[in-house]
């Protein structure tokens, strides 16, 4: 099967085509939910044009669980409310939460599976610079781990849109790369005018030359991960863009997913 991990289309239900394409893959294509996923559309519209029943799932696929999570929520109040056009903006200081009941839905899912489980999602749990109540999500993580081993196998992640590696705890957390450009803060002009104008936000991009992806194969306890190298459109990387946020989750922005086999 093929999954993102997220931040996939800004505005889902005004481009069918790329939603088809996807949708329709010649294997089952599965999605996440990611910050920017409801910055132009309501998460109503994105779950219908996405397929989704919901946007915390599981399925079981050759001997694995996968359970995907929806880690976009904000704690404005006593309440978690979800992300919706951009409405996370203004309030970046209590953004990024997974609310208490869907990390107990979590758990249920995760003790009742017959199978080794992976967590998919677009925000990470090791990372500090991740969903602010990590530390609820990893406890989690460690107590069902402790009733059997290996109950969490891996978690993949998005947000940073960065190509990272960790193993934390017993559990290979992966952080997928971008497929294809990072955003920086600032604008650079080291990009010819008319490509600027064809393309909205183009001087805010480092773009990648290929669309970097992986192919990843579990079998027992083993993890392989088999990534590629790309270059940097242009030749314009970080350095040359004067990016302020060049490195995220002290994470750096290359043109890339990395290769590995990884036994726990």
């Amino acid at each position: 099967f093929i999954i993102h991990a997220g931040d996939f289309c800004h505005d889902a239900p005004n481009h069918p085509e790329l939603m088809k394409l996807y949708n329709e893959f010649h294997i089952p294509s599965y999605h996440c939910i990611g910050n920017h996923e409801t910055d132009l559309a309501p998460l109503e519209a994105v779950l219908e044009q996405y397929k989704m029943e919901s946007n915390q799932y599981f399925f079981d696929c050759e001997g694995y669980r996968f359970v995907v999570y929806d880690p976009c929520y904000m704690l404005p109040g006593d309440k978690y409310i979800h992300y919706n056009l951009r409405n996370y903006y203004t309030t970046q200081t209590i953004n990024d939460f997974m609310p208490p009941e869907n990390i107990q839905w979590m758990r249920k899912v995760i003790e009742d599976s017959p199978h080794p489980c992976v967590l998919i999602g677009h925000t990470s749990f090791e990372s500090g610079d991740g969903i602010q109540n990590n530390e609820d999500v990893l406890q989690m993580i460690r107590e069902v781990n402790a009733k059997r081993k290996h109950s969490v196998l891996m978690a993949i992640n998005g947000h940073f849109h960065r190509d990272h590696i960790e193993i934390f705890e017993d559990v290979c957390h992966f952080d997928i790369n971008s497929p294809s450009f990072q955003y920086v803060g600032t604008t650079h002009n080291h990009f010819p005018k008319e490509l600027c104008k064809k393309v909205k936000s183009f001087e805010h991009l480092i773009i990648y030359n290929d669309p970097v992806h992986a192919v990843i194969t579990l079998e027992g306890t083993t993890i392989t991960i088999e990534g590629m190298e790309s270059s940097f459109f242009m030749g314009i990387g970080p350095e040359q863009s004067g990016d302020p946020y060049q490195i995220a989750a002290k994470r750096p922005c290359t043109p890339r997913v990395q290769s590995a086999k990884i036994t726990l």
